[in-house]
């Protein structure tokens, strides 16, 4: 009798702790694609992620960080403190930003140059201004003076200038090194199917909520209808992958009847005079995609090429200008990069 009612209390414990895990495991948060958007660096950003928690605070953490380190608004980052002269110790951000910027510098030639600033500040990019009407080839001359990569040196965390008026502009790897920031947030976090979309620049990991590739538009560049919606050239099912936009559609000046693009030449001081309206770049990193963008945009189709084959870890999609029509060019490497 003893060993049956040891019996029956060995069960109905075995049946109380079975219910317990199943208790406990139920109340085990799942799995679910959270959605993060909002504006940031003066553009939108859309963060969609896979896993049993909001990681929104997470996000916003490594925002302030990056605008603390690279921000051209922030008075007290290190880039601001650079540009004003201030003596200033470089954090890890900032110093990943000038190793690509630098590399890129190389590859293209010149043709990428984070000390465009004051060059981009004297034609009025990025605000509202008549300005360029006003800029003569003299004034262009003497601000080439204080542009240049080899004007500038990081050494043991600190920048050192050849003169003052020297100048860093990070805007077009910023967005790029972003998105590289918000993924590796993700990552740490266990997510393993993410995009992270800032401003057009692209981080997507793993796979979307219907357990499909990710689908990333590339817009078609709009030249006669301002204010018209957006169309999109192709539609690419990606995953995997790092990509960057750089387009000289949207921003522009009227010289006359004369077009000009925003995009600047670092070797003439002068805006690019080209037909190649958009350029999407992928590559290991999506801040390395967004400066090789820029380049690819400044060099032209040629000569963009030419750079994408030397970096070997890079692919383009070119949007190009011709006989009153758009031609879509590639790198002979695009599906190896696309087609995963």
């Amino acid at each position: 009798m003893r060993i049956k009612k040891q019996h029956i209390i060995s069960t109905l414990l075995g049946i109380g702790l079975a219910a317990l895990l199943i208790w406990g495991w139920e109340d085990e948060p799942k799995a679910q694609y959270f959605h993060n958007e909002g504006k940031v660096f003066g553009t939108y950003y859309n963060i969609r992620y896979e896993t049993n928690a909001d990681l929104g605070d997470s996000i916003q953490a490594a925002f302030r960080a990056f605008d603390n380190s690279l921000s051209m608004f922030n008075p007290n980052s290190v880039l601001c403190a650079i540009n004003a002269n201030r003596d200033t110790t470089t954090d890890a951000a900032f110093e990943a930003m000038w190793r690509e910027a630098e590399e890129v510098y190389t590859l293209s030639g010149g043709a990428f140059d984070i000390t465009v600033a004051p060059l981009v500040k004297a034609f009025g990019f990025g605000r509202k201004s008549d300005q360029f009407a006003a800029i003569s080839p003299q004034t262009v001359d003497s601000l080439r003076a204080f542009v240049g990569f080899d004007k500038v040196e990081l050494i043991d965390h600190h920048v050192y200038k050849s003169n003052p008026r020297v100048q860093l502009d990070a805007g077009a790897v910023a967005k790029g090194q972003a998105c590289d920031m918000i993924a590796a947030v993700l990552r740490n976090n266990g997510c393993e199917n993410w995009l992270v979309d800032i401003g057009g620049e692209v981080v997507v990991h793993g796979l979307n909520a219907k357990g499909e590739p990710w689908h990333i538009g590339i817009t078609k560049p709009n030249l006669n209808n301002e204010g018209a919606q957006d169309e999109l050239q192709e539609i690419l099912a990606v995953t995997d992958i790092c990509m960057a936009t750089s387009g000289n559609y949207r921003n522009y000046y009227y010289d006359g009847d004369e077009r000009r693009s925003h995009t600047i030449d670092p070797r003439t001081g002068w805006p690019v005079q080209h037909s190649v309206l958009s350029a999407t770049v992928v590559s290991s990193t999506c801040m390395r995609a967004d400066a090789l963008a820029t380049a690819c945009m400044v060099l032209g189709e040629s000569e963009a090429l030419e750079m994408i084959a030397w970096a070997q870890d890079a692919a383009c999609y070119l949007i190009v200008a011709k006989n009153d029509s758009l031609v879509t060019v590639t790198s002979p490497n695009w599906t190896d990069f696309i087609q995963k």
